[in-house]
């Protein structure tokens, strides 16, 4: 009875296998523009970065900030619960528009891991409905970051 049971679960966690892949696994890309916005390369965030002509945002968990971020980037982590959309439901999500620069006019930079890292997609579309007239989306985020070698802070 027990062997038998044995190979019941094992031919069942055979089969469940193939379900237990990551809501990261199936995240599409994130659009290549940002209306009312601007898609950064890493290049041209680093030149913001250098030239301290912006303010940084690392949206993904506090965990992974922890692990490393861009030098003298602020986390504020995004609560994600929408879909990966353009036209998500903000309503779903969570962000803290308030810890953002009271300057409208002041430039922002969002982030998070890469290309499908919908966090700072999402955050950038709020920045700019909130009003933010120079609106960077890094969309090649931490990766891309990393990648090129440039400095990080931990």
């Amino acid at each position: 009875m027990l062997r038998a049971l044995a190979a019941g679960l094992s031919a069942l966690a055979i089969f469940a296998a193939p379900l237990t892949c990551t809501a990261q696994d199936k995240k599409p890309s994130t659009p290549l523009t940002l209306a009312g916005g601007k898609v950064a390369t890493a290049d041209e965030a680093k030149n913001l970065l250098d030239g301290k002509k912006a303010a940084f945002f690392d949206t993904r968990s506090a965990m992974s900030f922890g692990k490393g971020h861009l030098p003298g980037a602020k986390a504020i982590p995004y609560g994600e619960k929408s879909e990966f959309a353009e036209n998500f439901d903000a309503s779903k999500d969570r962000f803290d528009l308030a810890q953002l620069p009271a300057d409208k006019n002041a430039a922002l930079v969002f982030y998070s891991d890469g290309p499908t890292g919908w966090k700072s997609y999402k955050a950038a579309v709020l920045a700019v409905r909130a009003g933010y007239k120079s609106v960077h989306y890094f969309r090649g985020g931490w990766a891309e970051w990393e990648a090129k070698k440039y400095p990080v802070a931990n």
